[in-house]
């Protein structure tokens, strides 16, 4: 029997943190044999493992603010018809190429309206198939709470045009009915995963580092507030003789990660975003960080005393939502943006600890998404040629 061919549909407008699960998904996925294409939607990222999955960049978009109502392209000008007609006839056509046995498409219809000039043709033509393949929805552990008014449509699409929603997330943390309020007309087609990680957690290291306090501020493009902030705290903490790293995602303009450097006073290393940032957790003194998913999870994973300070522009508040739940487990301090000063965030950092050794975090996503998915591969392929047992549409 040949490969199972995969194709994951993700869009990231804003931060990568779309990308980054979408490619973790994939790589679990060609672990378990699959032969993986990801078509990716937003911008090109550097430094981002893709090893045994084929990607396919899609002309790109990205957001032109955190309202996320207006798209720009690769040249910021805003997307029209005729760039929305090359999209989708560029998705349709790797669609039609690949031929997949599963289709893995990450938020919609619970997000990325946007892209419905796509995403619904997507599955018109995956559902207009002979031998249509499997649908799955791949979903974080928070959404943006919908409108009351759009509930029922993403409950119906649900219903008639996916197989299953993969929630990667822990119920026990944070479950979907915190953001999702109408959980219980999906249930049928629900899977919680656990947390899904970018990457393994690292073996300790042989020669161990020198402690200390790691800020980061993801993809960087909203982060320059927070990374200027923990500058101006340093003094104000009881590390402040301690090692300090400064992680600049590479969306921050190089004007401002110059200025960065230029302020940095001796004892703080000032670098763009490491694709190792999970190796340097172990033993932090002390994470401080946005709370988008990957990054809230990986710090908790590594057991690394965390400070967030989440992205709360406009009408964001996954991340916030995020702080709250995880602080109701003792898992982290926060600072709201709109408090932030060097004396607050100093204050948090040093009231930070470390997870309480009793609780543990499911983060094992990457690995049973991949089997929850194949095994309906497989389940679909023995029903291939029984209609009566075909899935409805």
């Amino acid at each position: 029997m040949s490969a199972p061919r995969a194709l994951i549909h993700v869009q990231h407008l804003l931060g990568v943190g779309h990308l980054r699960r979408a490619l973790a998904l994939g790589r679990a996925l060609a672990d378990a044999g699959a032969e993986v294409t990801v078509a990716s939607g937003g911008m090109v990222v550097p430094n981002l493992p893709s090893d045994g999955l084929t990607l396919v960049q899609l002309p790109p978009a990205r957001a032109a603010d955190a309202t996320f109502k207006q798209l720009l392209d690769e040249t910021g000008k805003p997307v029209d018809d005729a760039w929305r007609a090359r999209r989708k006839a560029a998705l349709l056509e790797l669609f039609a190429a690949v031929k997949p046995d599963l289709l893995v498409i990450e938020l919609y219809p619970f997000g990325r309206r946007q892209l419905r000039f796509e995403l619904e043709p997507l599955l018109d033509a995956a559902h207009a198939r002979d031998s249509r393949p499997v649908i799955a929805c791949s979903l974080r552990d928070i959404l943006h709470p919908p409108a009351p008014g759009r509930i029922d449509g993403m409950v119906e699409a649900v219903r008639n045009r996916f197989d299953m929603v993969l929630v990667h997330g822990d119920p026990a943390l944070i479950p979907l009915e915190l953001s999702f309020p109408d959980v219980a007309r999906i249930a049928q087609r629900l899977r919680y995963t656990g947390y899904l990680l970018d990457q393994p957690l690292p073996v300790a290291e042989t020669t161990p580092r020198a402690p200390e306090v790691i800020v980061s501020s993801g993809g960087g493009a909203v982060g320059e507030p927070l990374l200027k902030t923990a500058l101006a705290a340093r003094g104000l903490t009881r590390h402040r003789d301690k090692p300090w790293r400064l992680l600049a995602g590479h969306n921050l303009s190089d004007g401002a990660f110059q200025s960065l450097l230029r302020e940095a006073p001796a004892g703080v290393t000032v670098e763009r975003a490491r694709a190792d940032f999970t190796a340097l957790l172990p033993g932090a003194l002390c994470s401080v960080s946005q709370a988008g998913y990957n990054t809230a999870i990986e710090v908790l994973a590594a057991r690394a005393p965390a400070v967030f300070v989440p992205f709360a522009d406009e009408a964001e508040v996954e991340q916030t939502m995020r702080c709250r739940a995880l602080a109701r487990h003792g898992l982290c301090r926060w600072v709201e943006p709109a408090a932030l000063t060097p004396r607050s965030l100093a204050q948090a950092i040093d009231g930070a600890e470390a997870p309480p050794l009793g609780l543990t975090i499911d983060t094992d996503g990457a690995r049973k998404s991949a089997t929850l998915l194949l095994r309906a591969v497989a389940e679909q392929a023995t029903f291939a040629g029984d209609l009566s047992q075909r899935r409805d549409p």
